[in-house]
């Protein structure tokens, strides 16, 4: 499996937990259970924070592997104008 597949999971799974979390959360909050919603949104933003670093982790793989220049390098003009 590759190391941006594992992110991408990793991050999908800190993603369900987050939003599960704030489920939690909104449901002590509506029955005024202040001490627990507030637990459970340390929790979701916990596992939210934790899913942006796999996204980022994901996302910098990503470039890596398809970083290709946009405008040609110096040596590749150089190249074209002693062949002109």
């Amino acid at each position: 499996m590759s190391k941006t597949y594992e992110h991408y999971q990793g991050a999908a799974h800190h993603h369900e937990r987050a939003a599960y979390e704030f489920q939690e959360a909104a449901k002590y909050h509506q029955s005024e259970e202040f001490e627990k919603a507030a637990h459970h949104a340390y929790l979701a933003h916990g596992h939210s924070a934790h899913a942006v670093l796999h996204d980022i982790a994901a996302a910098k793989l990503c470039v890596g592997r398809f970083d290709v220049p946009a405008t040609p390098g110096i040596e590749e003009t150089e190249d074209k104008i002693a062949a002109a």
